[in-house]
C-alpha cells in the first residue's frame, strides 16, 4: 500500500520580483524606469492578481526603479496593495540580505514580496528554492533573472526560520 498525503494548505507565499527595466544615465541609485519598464511592472502586478498571488506585506529596496516598481505593481494590486516599506539595505544587496529581510518579517504575514536587484534576487531565489521545487520554474529563474521577473514560493513554517532550499518554488514569470 502506498502512502498517501493531504496537501498542506498552512503555506505562506514569498514573492522575490527584479525591478522593471531601468533608463541608463544619472548615478545608479536614481535611475528611472524605462516606458517599457512602466508596462512590464504593470503586467506583473497583473499577473500577480490574476494567480492570487497578493502580498499583504510589500518590502522594496530604496532606489528609484525599484520605487516605481513597487509603485506599478501596486496599481495593478489595486485596493490589496500594501503599503510599500522602503528599505536601503535592500539597494544591489547579496542574497544574504534578502534572506536576513525576510526572516524579519512579522510572523502573522501570510503573502510577503521583495522588490530588488540582481544579481541578489537571482542568486535568493535559487538559494532557497527545495530541490523538489517545481522543474520548469526552477529552470526559468536559473536561465535568468529578467528585468520585472517574479518567483513565486510556498514557505512552511516561520520566517524566522527560513533557511537555503527550504522554500517551494511554484512559479516564475519574466515579463
Amino acid at each position: 500500500m502506498s502512502e498517501f498525503s493531504l496537501p498542506r494548505h498552512d503555506a505562506k507565499t514569498l514573492i522575490i520580483m527584479r525591478h522593471a527595466e531601468a533608463d541608463w544615465g544619472l548615478d545608479d541609485f536614481n535611475r528611472p524606469l524605462t516606458r517599457r519598464g512602466h508596462a512590464q511592472a504593470l503586467s506583473a502586478g497583473q499577473w500577480l492578481v490574476q494567480q492570487g498571488f497578493v502580498p499583504e506585506m510589500l518590502v522594496s529596496s530604496a532606489a528609484l526603479r525599484t520605487r516605481q516598481t513597487t509603485t506599478w505593481v501596486s496599481e495593478a494590486l489595486g485596493e490589496k496593495a500594501p503599503t510599500a516599506s522602503l528599505d536601503e539595505r535592500l539597494y544591489n544587496a547579496p542574497s544574504s540580505a534578502l534572506l536576513s529581510t525576510i526572516n524579519r518579517a512579522p510572523q502573522g504575514v501570510q503573502a510577503l514580496m521583495l522588490v530588488a536587484h540582481l544579481p541578489g534576487v537571482q542568486d535568493a531565489a535559487l538559494e532557497l528554492a527545495r530541490p523538489d521545487s517545481d522543474y520548469e520554474a526552477l529552470m526559468d529563474a536559473s536561465h535568468g533573472f529578467s528585468p520585472s521577473s517574479v518567483a513565486v514560493f510556498d514557505v512552511f513554517g516561520d520566517w524566522s526560520e527560513l533557511t537555503t532550499a527550504a522554500a517551494f518554488l511554484k512559479a516564475f514569470k519574466a515579463f
